[in-house]
């Protein structure tokens, strides 16, 4: 099956750059120059990840993505964003709102599309986890659905954070470092940098704070991170 993206990007040069390294690279491509027709593409034909500029006119990238994070039927589309920005604080904002992985302008199309299809492999779903579901400390988390209860009240969470749940229920009181939890949950790639893995623990919290279930994440001092019942 071939593998859909879409690119919301103002600049009509880097958007028509981005759209013909995409289809020579065995991409099927959509272009929108602003975040308003990117979400008319996306109710249009869901695609599996999205290519986000941040400075876009209008509604900009953060606010794009918060858009998309709330809404039910198009939370768990992947999106990388490609910024201009260089700062730290920059990236960790876009990481915060929800973006599964950022990509500095200017970037080679070698780089790039490695990080699609690493992104890509990271959410595509897996035939041995279709009808799994997991039970522990009054969470629910149902790989089939794509969707996580907690005492049957559901809980919104992105791509990466239901990903980094996952992992932590199947493998319960065990102590992660980032390192580690960077190689189990986005794959072994040079790419991601540890601190990373803080913003989405602090989204996972977040989410999992209005029905009292943050406390399951517990930090291990020295260490990292596990998810524990006590």
């Amino acid at each position: 099956m071939t593998t859909t993206i879409l690119v919301v990007e103002d600049d009509k040069a880097i958007r028509e750059m981005l759209g013909f390294t995409l289809k020579q690279s065995g991409f099927e491509c959509e272009l929108a120059s602003d975040g308003e027709l990117g979400f008319e593409s996306l109710n249009k034909q869901q695609p599996d990840l999205i290519l986000l500029d941040w400075m876009l006119p209008g509604m900009d990238g953060i606010e794009f993505i918060r858009r998309l994070r709330a809404n039910e039927f198009l939370a768990n589309i992947p999106v990388i964003m490609l910024t201009a920005k260089g700062e730290s604080e920059d990236m960790v904002k876009g990481l915060s709102v929800g973006a599964d992985d950022y990509v500095n302008k200017p970037f080679s199309p070698a780089e790039l599309i490695a990080r699609i299809k690493a992104v890509v492999r990271r959410y595509s779903p897996s035939d041995a986890d279709d009808s799994k579901q997991l039970k522990l400390g009054g969470l629910v988390l149902d790989t089939k659905s794509h969707r996580v209860l907690a005492d049957d009240k559901r809980i919104e969470l992105g791509p990466t954070e239901f990903r980094l749940l996952h992992f932590f229920m199947k493998t319960p009181e065990r102590a992660y470092s980032r390192g580690q939890l960077l190689d189990q949950v986005w794959g072994d790639t040079v790419y991601i940098e540890e601190r990373t893995v803080d913003v989405h623990i602090r989204r996972l919290r977040k989410a999992l704070e209005e029905t009292g279930h943050d406390n399951l994440i517990q930090t291990v001092r020295g260490v990292g991170y596990r998810f524990a019942e006590d």
